[in-house]
């Protein structure tokens, strides 16, 4: 592959925007599109507004909204400014929407409707003024002034086609702040991720050179914008490659997303495991789990061709021309992963984190490995700290271009993050084959110790009690020495199979003791506990499991 030419970030963008001035950019999942220069129109009436409100380089600025075009050219108006972007997950309580746009200390605030009509101005007394999504006519004005603001920026200064020759993305250092991510993650304290540039750079300069997309190309966007996954590789990324991008502008259910893979036919598609899971457990599950297929399935010759036609049917979901799903947020369900790699299914797993805005490992499907989440990206480094050197796991640690500076007004934490040589702790648990490949464990402080000290994991049980029939959702604690499974009970399934919870309690109980089978000693699940509401979760959809354990 041709090396692409290294250039500063703020480059990539103004050049991205000249090179598809004509092509289409953003839409809106059946309505509304935006050109690459209408984008740049649009990034100059946002310039004017923040000069007109006296926003200075490396002021925030907060937004909240569903996946949009406005949203995303919002974004890039902040940042191509040389502001700070704030982002916020409109699914956040009130307090919580509050609290972030307090603690960032943003001087303006773009929202959606959805959000607009559950926030109170008066917690928000610091902004100069909040911003409507929909229409970019002000909400709510805190300092006077802004109102005409907005009016003098509407009017024109230059021609239309001078438009092109005028854009202008405000040079930055690569240490410099871009985004303060909030992230309500499994501890339940919100913290502020600093990313700085070179961050958003070196995950973008990875991709553009290890993902699979080209000019013209189509995305699906339905990954939280608020997110680092789907900010960067369903928005950035493809944008500065001159993509399409499709955003879903409502929360997106499984049904909704494969409709709008089937229109849209995406060239490449993120996703989390959820989404994936949920599919094969609807739609492909159900015609393959009956006597006569399993049969058919272990005939030589026969299975191969019903793999096959497995294979097709399952890509067509997905919209068929895509190069490659790639799969991350959390750990795929070894089940459907054993089954993908079965019927030869274009996917990959990688793995990343918020700090590290946010990848830090990926491999192409023709090189990826059963159960790993790839190599280290480039740019980062990677090692394995164990308490024993006996012991084939431990923590993983990275360093490099992709990390963050720390977590706004936390000097705590920040230290907390990092070893005393640099290296940011991840928190995960794994290790490193011969080969570089990194599998994970899971979470070093979910890790339980069975009675002689062995080390659990119980989301490896939790993946397994997944794909028990009738399960939705599943937490695995430890209970006066034993381990007792949380299950909250796929009601759809239940309907079908026409059972209460009297019932699904006594079928869980026959189904977990064929599981116990499987497992060693020290890993046997010796109850269950049917839960009658869903577990509560991150935004990125992970349970919160410290309410649980």
């Amino acid at each position: 592959m041709t090396p692409i030419p290294v250039e500063p970030l703020h480059t990539i963008f103004e050049n991205t925007i000249r090179q598809n001035a004509d092509r289409q950019a953003f839409s809106d999942y059946g309505s509304s599109s935006f050109t690459y220069k209408q984008i740049a129109e649009q990034i100059m009436l946002l310039h004017r507004i923040f000069e007109g409100a006296s926003i200075k380089k490396g002021d925030k600025i907060a937004l909240s909204g569903h996946n949009s075009s406005a949203w995303a050219i919002t974004f890039l108006g902040i940042l191509s400014y040389g502001a700070v972007v704030v982002p916020i997950l409109p699914d956040f309580s009130t307090e919580n929407i509050h609290h972030i746009v307090n603690h960032s200390d943003a001087k303006l605030f773009f929202a959606s409707a959805s959000v607009l009509g559950r926030i109170d101005p008066e917690h928000l007394a610091n902004l100069q003024g909040i911003i409507s999504l929909v229409d970019m006519q002000i909400a709510h004005e805190t300092k006077s002034g802004l109102k005409s603001v907005m009016e003098k920026a509407r009017q024109p200064i230059f021609k239309q086609d001078e438009v092109l020759k005028m854009m202008r993305f405000e040079p930055v250092q690569p240490d410099e702040v871009a985004v303060i991510s909030y992230t309500s993650g499994t501890s339940g304290f919100t913290k502020g991720v600093m990313l700085p540039h070179r961050s958003l750079w070196s995950n973008i300069i990875f991709a553009q050179e290890h993902m699979p997309l080209n000019a013209g190309d189509q995305i699906v966007s339905f990954l939280p914008l608020a997110h680092v996954f789907g900010l960067l590789f369903e928005f950035l990324f493809p944008f500065t490659m001159g993509c399409h991008v499709h955003f879903l502008t409502k929360v997106p259910s499984p049904a909704v997303v494969t409709k709008a893979f089937g229109e849209i036919k995406p060239h490449l598609i993120l996703s989390v495991p959820l989404v994936i899971e949920k599919i094969y457990k609807k739609r492909i599950l159900p015609k393959i789990d009956n006597p006569m297929m399993k049969l058919l399935l272990k005939t030589p010759v026969i299975h191969g061709v019903i793999e096959q036609k497995v294979n097709k049917a399952l890509t067509e979901t997905f919209g068929e021309r895509f190069s490659e799903i790639v799969i991350g947020g959390a750990p795929l369900s070894e089940e459907v992963e054993q089954f993908f790699r079965k019927i030869g299914f274009r996917y990959t797993v990688g793995y990343g984190m918020t700090e590290c805005g946010p990848l830090i490992s990926y491999t192409g499907y023709k090189q990826s490995r059963f159960r790993s989440a790839g190599k280290v990206v480039d740019r980062m480094q990677i090692r394995i700290t164990k308490d024993d050197p006996k012991l084939k796991t431990g923590e993983v640690q990275v360093k490099g271009d992709n990390l963050m500076l720390g977590y706004y007004k936390n000097e705590a934490d920040t230290k907390k993050a990092f070893t005393d040589d640099g290296w940011l702790r991840t928190g995960d648990l794994g290790y490193l084959d011969s080969e570089g490949y990194l599998y994970l464990k899971g979470r070093s402080k979910n890790m339980l110790l069975g009675p002689s000290g062995q080390n659990i994991y119980p989301e490896e049980l939790e993946a397994r009690i997944m794909n028990l029939p009738c399960v939705a959702e599943c937490v695995v604690k430890q209970q006066g020495g034993k381990l007792v499974a949380m299950i909250y009970p796929d009601r759809e399934a239940m309907e079908c199979s026409r059972l209460d919870f009297p019932d699904i309690e006594n079928k869980m109980n026959e189904m977990l003791k064929h599981l116990n089978k499987d497992l060693p000693a020290y890993e046997q699940i010796t109850s269950v506990e049917i839960v009658d509401v869903e577990f509560v979760k991150t935004p990125k959809k992970n349970i919160k499991r410290y309410l649980y354990t």
